[in-house]
């Protein structure tokens, strides 16, 4: 579990194949400290599970269900993806619940910059359509943010310059992909409502 609070970046240092999969390497962040295997981080949204690290990266194996839900299957060396450790009891919980189970991949529609902030307009898959609401939560890279606006095909957030400083949203521009997970909540409803015939399904 993670909340989308995201206070680093890491870069991909090497991609190999693996079989159906791929092995990846990202930089390992200064603040990551006492790592484990078999821990989880999440990147750019994705809950990963740490294979091996050393001081200066950490190693996973993305599966291809990973690949076929993200834009991870387009990764390049020196791509920037966010990075979260998993949340302990002891924490915070700042954002939302976020599980890094990212659902769809969603394209950058247009980024405009405001005297504070900036506002992005995403695409909105078809098959997320109802789960997407105003001001409800929602998980773009992994970053808990607040839908400000919605429609059939699209809908916005707008990114205060902290989270723009700290992420790698200051890099995507239009036509860009990113990864995207609605907020659990509303799967639990959603789910309730065509239980009891209140969504056509």
């Amino acid at each position: 579990m993670f909340t989308g609070i995201i206070k680093e970046t890491v870069s991909v240092k090497e991609i190999e194949e693996a079989g159906e999969g791929l092995r990846v390497s990202v930089t390992r962040p200064q603040s990551f400290e006492e790592l484990s295997k078999g821990e989880s981080i999440s990147l750019s949204g994705v809950c990963l599970t740490v294979e091996a690290f050393d001081s200066g990266s950490i190693s996973f194996f993305l599966a291809e269900e990973t690949l076929e839900k993200s834009w991870f299957s387009k990764l390049e060396e020196g791509d920037e993806m966010n990075a979260e450790r998993a949340l302990r009891p002891q924490d915070r919980m700042g954002g939302h619940i976020v599980q890094g189970h990212v659902e769809a991949v969603s394209e950058v529609l247009d980024v405009e910059e405001l005297e504070e902030g900036w506002n992005m307009t995403f695409s909105l898959p078809d098959d997320l359509q109802d789960l997407v609401v105003y001001k409800g939560f929602i998980a773009v890279e992994g970053i808990s943010l607040t839908v400000t606006d919605v429609t059939e095909d699209s809908f916005s957030v707008t990114v205060i310059p902290e989270t723009w400083r700290e992420t790698n949203l200051s890099d995507r521009y239009e036509g860009d992909k990113i990864n995207i997970e609605t907020d659990m909540m509303g799967k639990y409803v959603k789910k309730m409502m065509e239980g009891r015939g209140g969504i056509d399904g």
